[in-house]
Parts: structure tokens; C-alpha cells; sequence
């Protein structure tokens, strides 16, 4: 238990560092090492092969359908959402990569895409990390492998801190000499997690 309690929280420290600083840098977005979003030229893409009636599908296979339309631009990354806009006939599509943001812009009438690039720096990589996997859109949301593997692994992260609270209990109660300090910080933490959720 003392063995997989030390190799588990050794795997996980690196992912738990990361979303304790992501929350930093959600909170305090105006720090000493503000984002940097740099734009870059657009490019145009014609010739497109449209897949039929993909304006009126929604949810996951109006994703599918328009990443063959991202496909053929070779752009990459996570949909984040799809606004269509009827007036001009037009897709728009955001599209992340942690540190990097593309706009995919369709116009289905000339069957030509406008794609923009911007890059947005570590300390928003951080907060798209964070943020994703999350409960908003969650009927689209992780439509692109990397996203998949990242919330696999978040989910594995919540199970080993599950383990390694449990198992750090266990191996608490079987030192006699640390019960005493024990006791005192498990009442101090329910002191404070109590108190906190009755101050909010």
C-alpha cells in the first residue's frame, strides 16, 4: 500500500500541478505574465467538397461532417462549437489546439474557406487544459483524439487522488506516533472546507 500510495502520487503530481497553476491563471488572468495572442495572415481555400445539407444537421454529426471540410484545409484541433449564420450562407468554426486558436470560415455558396490563425500563448493553453473536459456542449465536446486521450487522462487523475487519499488515511492509522498530528489537520481541513461552503 506505502509502495502504490508513493508511485501513484508520483505519476499524478505532474497533472495535478498543472490544474492548480490553470486555476491561478483563471483567476488571476492580469498577472505578472499576462497571455500573448499573436494573429497570422489569413489564407484562402477553395473548392471545397461541401457534404450534403451539412447547414441543417446538428450535434455530433454536423461534427463529423465538417471535420472532412477540416481535413481537407488540414486544420487540426478541437471544435469548439459550429454557428451558422443563414444570412450569407456561411460556417464559422473556432478550432483549439492548446496555445494556437483557427477560425474556420465557410462560405457554402462559393464552397471557399477563410482560415485564420492565432496564437495564444502557454497560459492559455493552460486554461483550455483545464477547462476541457467540462459539462458545456457536452454532446460535441472531445471530437478530436488528443482531447479524448487528456480526458482520459484527467478522469484517471480523479481515481488515483481517490486512491492516494484513501490509501494515505489507511497508512495514517497504522502509524501510532502521527495520530495525534493526524487528527489535528484532518479538523482543521473540515474546518475549513465547512466554513468555506457556508461562507459561499
Amino acid at each position: 500500500t506505502r509502495d502504490l500510495h508513493m508511485y501513484a502520487g508520483l505519476f499524478i503530481s505532474p497533472f495535478v500541478v498543472l490544474f492548480a497553476f490553470s486555476v491561478f491563471v483563471l483567476v488571476h488572468p492580469a498577472g505578472p505574465a499576462p497571455s500573448v495572442s499573436t494573429a497570422h495572415p489569413a489564407r484562402s481555400l477553395q473548392n471545397l467538397e461541401i457534404p450534403p445539407d451539412v447547414e441543417n444537421l446538428s450535434g455530433r454529426a454536423r461534427v463529423d461532417a465538417v471535420r472532412s471540410l477540416l481535413d481537407q484545409a488540414r486544420v487540426h484541433g478541437e471544435i469548439g462549437f459550429i454557428r451558422y449564420v443563414p444570412k450569407g450562407h456561411r460556417l464559422s468554426i473556432p478550432v483549439s489546439v492548446p496555445g494556437r486558436e483557427t477560425t474556420f470560415d465557410l462560405d457554402l455558396s462559393t464552397r471557399t474557406a477563410t482560415i485564420t490563425d492565432r496564437e495564444t500563448g502557454v497560459w492559455d493553453a493552460l486554461i483550455l487544459l483545464h477547462k476541457s473536459p467540462g459539462p458545456h456542449l457536452a454532446d460535441i465536446r472531445m471530437n478530436w483524439i488528443p482531447m479524448r486521450i487528456w480526458r482520459w487522462l484527467a478522469d484517471a487523475t480523479v481515481y488515483l487522488l481517490f486512491f492516494i487519499s484513501a490509501s494515505g488515511i489507511y497508512l495514517w492509522t497504522v502509524l501510532r506516533s502521527e495520530r495525534r498530528v493526524g487528527v489535528a489537520m484532518l479538523v482543521a481541513g473540515a474546518v475549513s472546507f465547512f466554513g468555506t461552503v457556508y461562507a459561499l
